[in-house]
């Protein structure tokens, strides 16, 4: 049986090419926005623990929480969306993100802070499954794939430079302003939004029975695992990167903000990279990533136990995660180019589902060991992601062999 195609959206009736840009960039800040928020304590775990009076694995809920909620909101918000016009939908969230950073920022205990960052998850599941989709209702067809990349590139984007934005406010001032900052930077999310989107009402609502078929495809499956894998692996140890930082490789304090941004600029640099060549060559793209998350990741736990090889390593570490988003976007599009937005939500949960048990285990491996044992064991995941990378190449082969084979059968 033929998956089903999703009816297209129909595009708004009239919009010109500079506000339909206008549109598609408003929609990416939606993006920035909501991973930032998500990616904030990252930076901000040291402090967050102290001022609390909590250890630095139960603060890493503040990661997991929003991350396995977004995780299940994802697919939830695709189908029950129904025929609420999608600017009305952004725009709710965006209210809901500023509320729930303006919660984070005075939250008097860590319970405060984990109800603020239920809401965060609601909203990254929706907005980003929401987003996904926009696109083809921005723009003319020869301009989806830009403005797709615009769209998710702030997720990208988000993903690298949330935690040194966080790290650097924080220290230059609280933690609890780098949360107020991001408050009034959703508001202004929101009026762009407002002023920017045209109204998107929506065609055929997306079907329960449409995920079930897009996700007993064998692509779509090795996608998820392979997200899975690369994705905790990372956060597992990534989530606690700034006592990595200090306490591993003791590089002062003063330097972990400028580390971090650096880092955020190699990710940059990877998702381009990565970009670039995935569009051709997503399989080998994905194990070149797999090789280098592992290889950097161990590289920690053996060679960063001072400042210059701690620095070294977090650089080339950013390089290699930086690619992660784009090239597995590009692989679930691929596996399901006619169900993008279902393969989009699906994507976005099992990358969220990532962060939560990646971020949750390597908490209770710190708690109970310490932060080189967690090393060891998080590079162990993107090991494994090669694995299936590897069978992503494999299934790739295969099916460009069946396409030629076709030709000889006539």
């Amino acid at each position: 049986m033929e998956p089903q195609e999703q009816q297209p959206l129909a595009k708004p009736q009239s919009i010109d090419d500079r506000r339909a840009w206008l549109s598609v960039c408003a929609v990416g800040l939606s993006t920035f926005s909501v991973v930032t928020t998500e990616m904030l304590p990252v930076g901000l775990m040291t402090p967050i623990s102290e001022s609390l009076r909590t250890s630095v694995g139960t603060a890493g809920l503040t990661i997991s929480v929003p991350a396995i909620l977004a995780a299940l909101f994802a697919p939830v918000v695709v189908i029950a969306a129904g025929g609420i016009d999608r600017r009305r939908i952004l725009s709710g969230l965006l209210v809901l993100l500023m509320v729930a950073n303006v919660m984070s920022a005075l939250a008097p205990t860590i319970g405060w802070l984990l109800a603020a960052r239920v809401i965060v998850g609601f909203c990254m599941g929706g907005i980003w499954a929401i987003a996904g989709g926009l696109a083809p209702r921005l723009v003319p067809e020869r301009s989806i794939g830009l403005a797709t990349a615009i769209i998710f590139g702030g997720v990208s984007a988000a993903s690298v430079l949330g935690v040194p934005i966080g790290a650097v406010v924080g220290d230059l001032t609280d933690w609890r302003i780098a949360f107020g900052a991001m408050a009034a930077f959703s508001a202004l999310v929101l009026a762009i939004n407002l002023w920017a989107l045209p109204a998107l009402p929506v065609g055929q609502s997306v079907r329960l029975g449409q995920f079930t078929e897009q996700i007993t495809q064998r692509p779509i499956q090795l996608g998820l695992v392979v997200t899975f894998l690369f994705v905790a692996g990372h956060f597992m140890a990534y989530t606690f990167v700034r006592p990595l930082l200090q306490s591993v490789s003791g590089i002062a304090v003063e330097w972990i903000g400028v580390l971090l941004f650096v880092y955020g600029a190699a990710g940059i640099t990877g998702n381009f990279l990565a970009g670039i060549i995935a569009s051709k060559r997503t399989a080998a793209t994905l194990i070149v990533i797999a090789i280098a998350l592992a290889a950097t990741i161990f590289g920690f736990a053996a060679f960063g136990g001072t400042p210059t090889g701690g620095a070294i390593i977090l650089v080339l570490w950013g390089v290699a995660y930086g690619g992660v988003s784009v090239a597995l976007q590009t692989w679930m599009m691929k596996a399901a180019p006619s169900a993008i937005e279902i393969a989009t939500s699906l994507f976005v949960s099992m990358f969220n589902i990532g962060i939560a048990l990646g971020s949750f285990a390597g908490g209770r491996v710190v708690d109970r060991f310490d932060l080189h044992t967690n090393l060891l064991l998080a590079a162990i995941l993107p090991t494994l992601g090669l694995l299936f990378a590897l069978a992503i190449q494999l299934h790739v082969a295969r099916a460009a062999g069946k396409s030629a084979a076709v030709p000889a059968r006539h």
